[in-house]
């Protein structure tokens, strides 16, 4: 459903907010605040209005937008109550074929990553694969928090910048 910016800049604020509501995963509010800046001139200017939003928010906003994030390969995608977008990523990138041993240990690192730092691991599954997921799971527990916050952004706003592609022409001119 890719759309002109033209089309995303005249939809009413509930359309907005139903169609962009999880470009930032189970954080509405986002895509709300966001709405009021229109018009973009272009997805990336939209990418770059969420981009600053979350930017501007205290250190405990950004550990709520991570701790929106599921868990990789945990009871939500086993239960089937992962978010639409989620449940392509993560099986995109093979978290739903683990085989017994790696979801154990998957399990065992989201879990010894979640007491070291309050927040469920996050990395944008769409550009990694199962080995490369576990290799940075493993190696992120070692991190600071700080850093670990600020890789945890940079990874949403790669998935943000993936879920807008698939909404939205790329740099397709307004034509407002």
């Amino acid at each position: 459903m890719n759309m002109e910016i033209a089309t995303v800049n005249s939809l009413p604020y509930e359309d907005f907010v139903n169609i962009f509501g999880n470009v930032v995963e189970k954080c509405p509010i986002i895509t709300a605040a966001v709405w009021s800046r229109r018009p973009f001139v272009n997805m990336g200017a939209l990418e770059a209005a969420i981009s600053e939003f979350i930017d501007a928010l205290p250190e405990s906003g950004k550990e709520g937008i991570l701790r929106c994030h599921p868990d990789l390969a945990g009871r939500d995608l086993h239960s089937g109550t992962l978010t639409r977008e989620s449940q392509e990523e993560q099986a995109r990138a093979g978290m739903d074929g683990l085989d017994s041993t790696e979801a154990s240990h998957m399990a065992r690192l989201n879990d010894e990553y979640k007491v070291r730092f309050g927040f469920p691991f996050v990395i944008c599954a769409r550009m990694n694969n199962k080995a490369t997921i576990l290799q940075q799971l493993s190696e992120r527990l070692r991190n600071e928090r700080a850093l670990e916050r600020a890789l945890g952004i940079e990874e949403v706003k790669k998935i943000c910048r993936l879920r807008l592609q698939g909404l939205v022409l790329i740099d397709a001119p307004n034509k407002l």
